[in-house]
């Protein structure tokens, strides 16, 4: 019983510091920052099929670079019902991008969450795009100057789709249109770059879309890891995987592509380039100064004949990691709610409490009544644990006893302690497995509800107006620590006294750990714990009853 209620001691601390370092992460670590490099075709290659080399791409000579900053450029307004942003007319660059249905915070909630930005050196987050041409300066990269029509677009009521378009006059005939396309209620982004090609010869490139984001700086001191921020693709060959920083220090991403994504993920939101359906796209990543790290991709190369035209697309996602929209965008999206090995717990966990909230309304009644069923689902596992544990709470008096009679003679205390054991027909580690087998149930919860954009801000009742939040008020946290202590009090008391003052500790220790913690972890934990004592407290009863008997 003494090694279990150690091991289990372990277990309750390690799971403790596991949410300790996602919420210090997501919640208090400053927001990071991103920016681009530019790739290029060098002139005279292949003229079947001009390429942009990944080793060039941030680095000088082959780059196009705009020698003056072009007059009269301008930025120009977008607004739909879940966007408000700013698109430069140099490059067709979005340089800033509001998510209207999210605030920055639950103190300002008239301030909407600013995803992209370019005036930050913290949060610098731009999104370029841009064509290549086989000959320099016959394509328009993200420095050349567009022209827009209007300086603001907007959705307009009863409308499902808004179209704002840039164009590109080349010196050599050749004419480029720039759409970004916006659906009502949408966060993923068509995108369209038409080359028309009315000079006098064959014209050749490819077009590109590229994120860059530096690299995170831990904060002297903390200690704690980081959960993901980073880059990550997709293919159907390798699934879903990470491009971290360090990766890139040393290697850089060069895949070809065919059906799949990449991005620039952090918690609860996201940048991704999507090519086309059945498109052949190739994968790339740098590391650029300053901490800077490029992700983009670029598509195959077209050759436009004189008097003819081509139609380069591809779509971006930015906005949150709403999970079924982003699987029902492209295959694996919905991966980047990053739940790490638990993910095949945490998958149909999250789907069961998205079902749950759809009729119910309130993510924090989904929570309690999820809780409910998990608690139901592993009923009799939590039973044989309870049996086990009112067993020893019987044996305690007995234990006590024979520890005060060998003193610090362990030896024979333990082999007491075990004919004691056999002859009461007791497991001392019964409780262990029902607990073990339950407990990655539980951890991929906890992720479900620290990773999921779907609960940031969701309010519940009363003085709860954020489950991603901590308790302004601190009650669930103090309900929680009372909790544990009754379930303390029905447990049996370790004979060995360091080990009782271990586990009477651990109400408090977690009442101070959960008294930051977002809401919606403390009131699984409190609905939890409420459920556990019931049931511990109904078998204490039943088997005290037998016992009194015989």
């Amino acid at each position: 019983m003494d090694n279990f209620r150690l091991i289990l001691a372990i277990m309750l601390s390690l799971l403790g510091t596991m949410i300790w370092e996602a919420w210090q992460t997501d919640y208090v670590r400053p927001k990071q920052a991103l920016t681009i490099a530019e790739p290029s075709i060098k002139s005279g290659e292949s003229t079947e099929m001009p390429t942009i080399p990944t080793e060039a791409v941030g680095k000088g000579d082959d780059i196009p670079v705009l020698m003056d900053e072009p007059a009269g450029l301008k930025s120009i307004i977008v607004e739909t019902d879940v966007y408000k942003m700013e698109i430069d007319t140099k490059g067709g660059t979005i340089t800033k991008l509001w998510l209207t249905d999210y605030a920055q915070s639950t103190d300002m909630p008239e301030d909407k969450y600013l995803l992209l930005e370019n005036n930050s050196k913290e949060n610098y987050f731009i999104l370029q795009s841009g064509i290549i041409g086989e000959i320099k300066d016959a394509a328009p990269n993200h420095k050349a100057p567009f022209k827009s029509e209007n300086e603001s677009y907007k959705l307009a009521d009863g409308s499902e789709e808004l179209t704002v378009p840039l164009i590109w006059q080349g010196t050599s005939g050749v004419t480029v249109e720039k759409k970004f396309i916006f659906r009502r209620g949408s966060y993923l982004i068509k995108m369209e770059q038409k080359v028309v090609n009315n000079g006098g010869q064959q014209w050749a490139g490819r077009d590109y879309r590229q994120i860059v984001r530096r690299k995170p700086v831990a904060e002297t001191g903390a200690g704690f890891v980081y959960t993901y921020t980073g880059g990550a693709f997709f293919s159907p060959e390798t699934k879903f995987d990470k491009v971290e920083f360090d990766e890139m220090d040393s290697t850089a991403l060069a895949q070809d592509v065919m059906g799949g994504w990449i991005a620039m993920i952090q918690h609860y939101f996201i940048g991704a380039l999507i090519p086309e359906p059945g498109e052949k796209a190739h994968f790339y990543s740098n590391k650029l100064s300053n901490n800077e790290y490029i992700i983009g991709s670029y598509g195959p190369a077209q050759r436009i004949e004189p008097g003819e035209n081509t139609v380069f697309k591809g779509n971006l996602w930015l906005g949150p990691k709403l999970q079924q929209q982003l699987e029902n965008t492209a295959a694996g999206l919905e991966l980047t709610t990053d739940y790490g090995w638990l993910t095949i717990f945490a998958k149909p966990i999250f789907w069961f409490l998205n079902y749950i909230h759809q009729w119910v309304g309130n993510w924090g009644w989904s929570i309690v009544i999820l809780t409910i069923l998990i608690k139901l689902a592993f009923y009799r596992l939590s039973a044989a644990s309870y049996r086990s544990m009112a067993a020893m709470r019987k044996l305690s008096p007995k234990l006590q006893a024979i520890k005060e009679r060998y003193g610090e003679d362990k030896e024979r205390f333990n082999k007491a302690m075990m004919e004691l054991y056999q002859k009461e027909k007791v497991n001392p580690v019964g409780g262990c497995l029902p607990i073990l087998v339950q407990m990655p149930v539980f951890i991929a919860l906890y992720w479900v509800l620290l990773e999921s954009v779907e609960l940031r801000d969701a309010p519940f009742i009363l003085w709860i107006n954020s489950l991603s939040a901590k308790d302004p008020y601190f009650v669930l946290p103090v309900i929680m620590g009372i909790s544990m202590l009754i379930q303390q009090k029905l447990n049996p008391t370790p004979p060995d006294p360091m080990q009782a003052k271990i586990m009477m500790a651990l109400p408090f220790i977690f009442t101070a750990m959960f008294a930051f913690f977002p809401s919606g972890l403390v009131l699984y934990w409190v609905v939890n714990n409420v459920l556990s004592i019931a049931q511990q407290w109904r078998i204490t009863q039943v088997i005290d009853k037998a016992g009194s008997r015989d």
